[in-house]
């Protein structure tokens, strides 16, 4: 065949492939629109949110990142030892060290809570290495202090929301081969049951794990987490021990004397997954990837039991795990986050933004579009839906207002869509320990000074304050 005939014809093939290519790109922007309020519009009505009397107000914290104090789990030895390349794991080389002292000063840190915000709950975690420090033993004192805990919650009115695991647990598990390994769920199944026998008749809410993505992603994907790894492989069966030990830990605490009365939800993150260029059919095919790994294969689990992950490759999961699913689902939101095959993996990471918006501390925009799209696409799972967490890292105070009365607005427009959210944890409640981060990020509506563990509250946070003051007024 004539050469010049060949290349028409080669040319051709690859000019419709483009075009499908290009077909596929702008369907897959139909399917999944990325929504841009106009604020400057919505302006006047910001501050003129109204939440249901009955609607539930608090904020979070998890036990390594402000307790205190933690030499034996997974964390404090993460931070202890060096990389590969004898650097420190953690940005600036922080230590957690002693947080924000919250083990000794929780008694004052949930009065005013109370006293200066006004929040009828507050979701904390509990400490796995303190209370089990090592197989089978638990330490009588570390029980004892989260019963002091819940006596001060109740003393004020606050409704604890108690986080089973929160990233951190303890060595002897960690050198176990934590949730690699399937036989390893019975241990976190005991210390479930362990913890519910001695609070369940205090403590109706329960969350069994906060933010299994990021815990599995960042820990064996990037390797930016303890173990450290980046094995697609091993990725994909931690994330179906975790769906698994789930389903096993809300079973434990059904089964116990009470169990019917608690409420018992998962803990899930969302980051859409959007390409920074909307027309590019490689950025969409990224993002549809890192979706169904970080997202749906979670999201998927919570609707019908069904843990299916592939990775092209690596992995191919497809199992039916029956049994229970929890009472409700949790929504941890911050960002979206605009992928490109040229984005960082590993810290510091960088983050594109469209324009006009406005960068957090953090490498996120101010994007509350996201959470009313978290909320709307979370409700498929037909659970009532708790923000177990929403927040601004700004160490200068000059965004948080601006965060807290978007998103607000925000979770107010999903409800008055008939999403049915219960309640809006800020996270944070002071300063604390920012995992890979380290002490740069500030999320705290409490400024945290770490040399005098002084708490100062925040000018930003007042409209959270204001709206939840508005909301019970009748």
């Amino acid at each position: 065949m004539d050469p010049l005939i060949i290349g028409l014809i080669v040319a051709g093939m690859l000019v419709l492939d483009l075009v499908a290519a290009l077909w596929w790109a702008r369907s897959m922007a139909k399917k999944h629109p990325e929504p841009l309020w106009d604020w400057d519009a919505l302006e006047p009505e910001l501050d003129q949110v109204v939440f249901p009397p009955d609607f539930r107000w608090g904020t979070a914290t998890a036990a390594h990142q402000v307790e205190g104090g933690h030499t034996d789990n997974n964390w404090a030895r993460w931070e202890r030892e060096p990389d590969a390349k004898g650097k420190s794991r953690i940005q600036n080389g922080d230590l957690c060290g002693s947080a924000a002292e919250h083990w000794e000063r929780f008694a004052e840190d949930i009065a005013a809570m109370r006293a200066d915000l006004g929040v009828d709950t507050y979701r904390f975690s509990l400490s796995w290495s303190r209370i089990e420090p090592s197989p089978g033993a638990y330490d009588e004192a570390a029980l004892a202090h989260y019963d002091a805990v819940i006596d001060a919650c109740e003393a004020h009115g606050i409704e604890p929301m108690i986080s089973l695991h929160h990233f951190s647990h303890p060595l002897w598990f960690e050198d176990l081969g934590s949730f690699e390994k399937v036989e390893n769920i019975d241990y976190i199944v005991r210390f479930t049951e362990t913890v519910y026998r001695r609070y369940g008749g205090r403590v109706r809410l329960w969350c069994t794990f906060n933010e299994p993505g990021p815990f599995s992603v960042m820990g064996w994907g990037l390797g930016v987490f303890p173990p450290g790894k980046k094995s697609p492989r091993v990725l994909g069966r931690v994330i179906r021990n975790l769906c698994a030990a789930h389903v096993q830990m809300v079973a434990a605490i059904k089964a116990l004397p009470g169990g019917g009365d608690a409420q018992v939800g998962l803990v899930k993150n969302i980051f859409q997954m959007d390409p920074w260029q909307r027309w590019n059919p490689v950025h969409w095919l990224l993002c549809r990837v890192l979706d169904h790994v970080y997202n749906e294969s979670i999201l998927r689990f919570l609707r019908t039991g069904r843990v299916q992950i592939r990775i092209p490759f690596f992995v191919n999961i497809d199992e039916q795990l029956d049994g229970p699913r929890g009472d409700f689902a949790g929504l941890n939101y911050y960002a979206n986050l605009l992928i490109d095959p040229l984005l960082p993996r590993e810290p510091p990471f960088d983050a594109h933004s469209r324009p006009g918006q406005i960068m957090t501390d953090m490498p996120y925009t101010i994007y509350a579009e996201g959470l009313w799209r978290a909320l709307h696409r979370l409700s498929e799972v037909g659970l009532p839906i708790y923000i177990t967490e929403n927040g601004i890292a700004d160490a200068t105070d000059d965004r948080r207002a601006t965060w807290i009365r978007r998103y607000l607005y925000a979770t107010k427009r999903a409800m008055d869509d008939g999403v049915d959210v219960r309640g809006f944890y800020y996270w944070s409640l002071m300063d604390n320990f920012e995992w890979a981060e380290g002490w740069a990020m500030q999320f705290g509506l409490y400024a945290l000074n770490r040399e005098t563990q002084e708490r100062r509250l925040r000018a930003g946070a007042q409209p959270f304050v204001d709206t939840i003051a508005r909301s019970r007024d009748p």
